[in-house]
């Protein structure tokens, strides 16, 4: 599957999906960010079942502000609608790689309750 390009319109309905969903927040001016995009379009094409959306900063401004992206790329992994990771940095494609099979392998049983417990105890 290739990457998708998400909108403020479209994020929501996107990352609130059953599955994975990666997001990259980038910016055409990012050097980081233009070599990172090779990575994440082969890990799309790696594994079909997830989806591999993109960001484009300057377009969807209010997006980086609802998220706190203060430095691009940023990427973010989503399972079944939860945010499960969230780091700045252009990743190597081993560590993509690892990263997919870590967050293929979470129990979301015990995220979900891990949350539960958390938001009591606010």
């Amino acid at each position: 599957m290739a990457t998708v390009n998400l909108t403020t319109d479209t994020f929501e309905e996107t990352v609130a999906k059953d599955g994975i969903v990666l997001v990259d927040f980038w910016a055409d001016w990012c050097g980081p960010c233009k070599r990172f995009a090779p990575i994440f379009e082969e890990s799309s094409k790696e594994h079909g079942d997830i989806v591999h959306a993109k960001v484009d900063t300057e377009e969807h401004q209010e997006l980086s502000i609802k998220y706190g992206i203060t430095a691009i790329p940023t990427l973010m992994a989503f399972r079944d609608g939860i945010m499960v990771f969230n780091q700045a940095g252009a990743l190597p494609g081993p560590a993509l790689k690892q990263l997919v099979d870590a967050v293929e392998g979470l129990d979301m049983d015990e995220v979900r309750q891990k949350i539960a417990e958390h938001e009591s105890q606010a």
